[in-house]
């Protein structure tokens, strides 16, 4: 059983999944503070430029308020993601197991919620993965389709909606059999700017393959 978290950081690098694997696993104190911001999307929406300051934003009040707005203009289930029925709820699929932070009601659809920056369309790969396991979990558990997820970064007042896709339900397939195939450490990749922040980069190694290449893409 995989659990969701793996998956999205085997699109990402599998050789830090494999130092991951371990090491016991702690959520940082920074991660939890910014998404907890996912979860206060309302009186953040009124609150004035000194009360944001405060939050732990990542763009100026004024866009952050703006990007908000936008979010909630756009999105038919604002409301629910704002005070959702269920958060942090442990579903378990048929290949994989996870947290899901926000879980909405009628019809269900998973909610993850990232700590960091969102690209400028869409989500990053790790995400759509995660995103994509959590909702193949959640159809499992319900015995429903679930064809949609959201993937939230409230540090910049952002939602984004997806759909399950063929070509990110491939995505997931491929990160399940890179998890599969591990059993030692895989190659290296060949990207400094991954690599530039990463905590096992003193253990990690010589660069080989890429992860496009290990993945097949």
């Amino acid at each position: 059983m995989h659990a969701f978290s793996d998956l999205a950081l085997a699109v990402y690098c599998p050789r830090k999944l494999y130092y991951r694997c371990e090491d016991a696993r702690e959520v940082p104190d920074a991660v939890t503070t910014r998404r907890a911001l996912a979860f206060e999307y309302r009186t953040l929406l009124d609150a004035d430029d000194s009360l944001l300051r405060r939050r732990p934003i990542a763009v100026a009040p004024d866009e952050f308020r703006t990007n908000l707005t936008r979010t909630l203009d756009r999105l038919d289930r604002f409301e629910e993601l704002a005070d959702p029925p269920e958060r942090d709820v442990l579903l378990t699929g048929r290949e994989c197991r996870g947290v899901v932070h926000k879980l909405l009601e009628g019809p269900p659809v998973p909610s993850i919620v990232s700590a960091g920056r969102p690209p400028e369309n869409g989500v990053w790969a790790p995400q759509s993965v995660r995103a994509v396991a959590a909702a193949k979990a959640l159809a499992w558990e319900r015995e429903t389709p679930v064809e949609t997820a959201f993937v939230e970064y409230p540090t910049y007042g952002i939602v984004r909606r997806i759909e399950l896709t063929t070509r990110r339900k491939a995505l997931y397939r491929r990160a399940i059999r890179t998890v599969e195939a591990i059993d030692g450490p895989p190659p290296r990749l060949a990207d400094d700017a991954k690599c530039a922040g990463c905590e096992y980069r003193d253990r990690c190694g010589v660069r080989t393959r890429s992860l496009r290449s290990l993945l097949g893409l």
